[in-house]
């Protein structure tokens, strides 16, 4: 009977770690860059400067997450994976993921990154302001 209860108990142990690892994982995958001020007028909300969330942490994203404009105020949870063009140069990185919100429709077009991040954002998750970055990302 023991034997069993430590069993079960370490396939609950197992399955949770094995869920934490993938909701970790799980997410698209793009590219990122920063860009800088000004950041107004954005597309969503104009000249409004409280559409800016607490921490300057906000993006701007390509025409294929904008949704003609339904992706204002959405939130995403991002993660530097790696530089882009570099084979498996984390280095860049700092870990872990911040949240943002979308206040703008990047403004080239085409737009080179999936997300254009504030340099606060940036910062974040990247040691170098300049780099362009491997992140994954998903829609919280």
């Amino acid at each position: 009977m023991i034997m069993m209860m430590r069993f079960f108990h370490l396939a609950i142990l197992s399955t949770l770690l094995l869920l934490i690892k993938l909701s970790l994982t799980l997410g698209d995958v793009g590219t990122a860059s920063s860009y800088g001020p000004p950041y107004i007028p954005t597309a969503c909300d104009g000249n409004r400067r409280e559409q800016f969330p607490p921490g300057n942490l906000f993006v701007a994203v390509n025409e294929g997450l904008w949704d003609n404009g339904a992706a204002c105020g959405r939130r995403y949870r991002i993660r530097c994976v790696s530089v882009s063009g570099s084979k498996n140069n984390n280095r860049h990185c700092k870990g872990g993921t911040i949240d943002v919100k979308v206040v703008d429709l990047c403004d080239q077009t085409p737009c080179p990154h999936t997300l254009l991040l504030s340099t606060d954002a940036f910062s974040a998750i990247s040691r170098f302001s300049n780099a362009k970055i491997n992140i994954e990302y998903t829609q919280i």
